[in-house]
């Protein structure tokens, strides 16, 4: 996995590390399934330090893309696209509980949609 970072571009670290993970996925560079190097590992190589590289993978675990396994570590789950409907999902949720749904009458309405 290649990733290049720009410590001039006013995006934070982590954000940057992970789109360029995200960005790898969607290459086909890493698959569902493979598993990424340890963060201490892709940190050292970044030359960042392992919370940037940590909070990069959750952010991209919260989107799906990858999945955290005890003693197994952390690999590919799915792909960019996947990920774009789970951040659009928990939007919609969010939204809907502010309006006062719940989470069965946000599904119900979800299946009614032809």
């Amino acid at each position: 996995m290649d990733v290049k970072l720009d410590r001039n571009d006013r995006t934070d670290l982590y954000e940057q590390v992970a789109a360029e993970i995200r960005r790898s996925i969607a290459d086909g560079e890493a698959l569902p399934g493979d598993r990424l190097p340890p963060a201490r590992d892709l940190a050292a190589v970044l030359d960042v330090n392992t919370n940037t590289v940590l909070r990069a993978l959750r952010l991209l675990r919260d989107e799906g893309l990858l999945e955290f396994r005890r003693g197994r570590g952390i690999s590919v789950a799915g792909v960019p696209e996947r990920g774009a409907v789970l951040q659009r999902t928990r939007e919609l949720v969010a939204f809907a509980r502010q309006q006062g749904y719940s989470t069965q009458e946000l599904i119900d309405m979800i299946v009614a949609v032809p």
